[in-house]
Formats: C-alpha cells, structure tokens, sequence
C-alpha cells in the first residue's frame, strides 16, 4: 500500500505508468526504473512510496477493482431493482465493461492472477473481487431461485465470466464483451423457470 502523504496527483500517475509498463513489456520486465520513466518521476519516489514493484501492483489493481466495482454499481444503480433478470445482466455487464477490456487494463488483470498465487496481498484481493462478485448474483438469484440452485447458477456465471474473460484476453482479436454477455444470458435464461421469464420478457 502506498504511504500516507503521497500527493493526490502522483498516485493515478504511478498506477498508469504501471499499466502502460505491464502492456508494454510484461510484469517481470516492467522494472521499477522503466515504470519511473513512464510516470515522469525519480524510482526513488516509487520505492519511498510504495517500496517496490509488488506494492505498486497491489495499488494498481485496488484502483482496477475499485473502478469494476463502481462500474457494476453504477449499472445496477440504472437498473429496475424488481428486474431480476436485468439486474444480473447488469452485474455481468460491468465485468466487460470497454474500461476493463482496455490492452493495458486486461494485460494487467493477467500479471495480477499470475501474481496473487505467490503474494498473498494479492492473492487477498483476488478473493475479495470473487466474493463480490458472487454476493452480487447469489443476491438477485434467490430472489427467483431456490437458496442452493441460486448459489449453482451464481458460481457457474462467475466462472463463465472468468473463463470468456481468459479466452478472449489471450486471442488475438481481444475480449468480445457483446458476445461473452450474450452467452452468459443464455446460460442464465435456460436456469430459469418459465414464469420469471415470462414475467421479465
């Protein structure tokens, strides 16, 4: 975590400059003096702030959560709140989300995962990010479905999330968004019993 102190402006600069050295080199070769160079300011300041590469991803994927999260929000927020089946299409819109789909953004979510299997910072958030996701979708599931089968659908949209979200960031043509949440719609409109689909249709 950063140190308290660090002016307000510098932080977004560092946590850029880190992306656009992950997307431009890669993780293990986006040294601290080349993240330096990007952001504009001495790696003395990165290592006074931050101590290091590994606290400056763990900054730069809190700030990536925190925009998923909002971004979700904000998409529920938008939403009919008795619209179940629009409410979990929201939750998955937000994860493909163009902000999240960015080059530098989705290189830096899979430096992240490869990470947070050794660093437990990170390994911490990943679980944060997870349980949050699921919290979302078991919530409006149970409002249709039976407590277990709601719990089933909701791990198996996450995963589908996940797995779309993996394919298409290493396929040459990039994350598909429309179709990822078109896939996952149909997944969920199949788990349904026919009277909430009717009544949402």
């Amino acid at each position: 975590m950063p140190k308290v102190g660090m002016p307000a402006i510098r932080k977004p600069q560092l946590i850029d400059a880190t992306m656009e050295a992950i997307n431009e080199v890669g993780l293990q070769k986006a040294s601290v003096a080349m993240i330096s160079r990007y952001a504009g300011v001495s790696p003395a300041i990165i290592n006074h702030y931050f101590g290091g590469k590994n606290s400056l991803l763990e900054a730069t994927m809190r700030s990536v959560l925190q925009q998923l999260s909002e971004g979700v929000r904000q998409r529920l927020d938008e939403t009919d709140t008795d619209d179940v089946i629009a409410r979990v299409k929201a939750i998955v819109g937000g994860n493909f989300d163009q902000r999240q789909l960015d080059s530098k953004v989705v290189k830096t979510w899979l430096a992240f995962w490869s990470q947070a299997m050794h660093e437990p910072s990170l390994y911490r958030l990943q679980r944060v990010n997870e349980q949050r996701l699921l919290t979302h979708l078991k919530v409006e599931l149970k409002r249709v479905l039976p407590n277990e089968q709601a719990v089933f659908v909701a791990q198996s949209i996450a995963a589908l999330i996940d797995g779309i979200w993996l394919r298409g960031a290493l396929a040459p043509s990039g994350i598909d968004g429309d179709l990822a949440q078109r896939i996952i719609t149909d997944y969920l409109e199949r788990q349904l019993p026919a009277d909430i689909l009717k009544k949402y249709s």
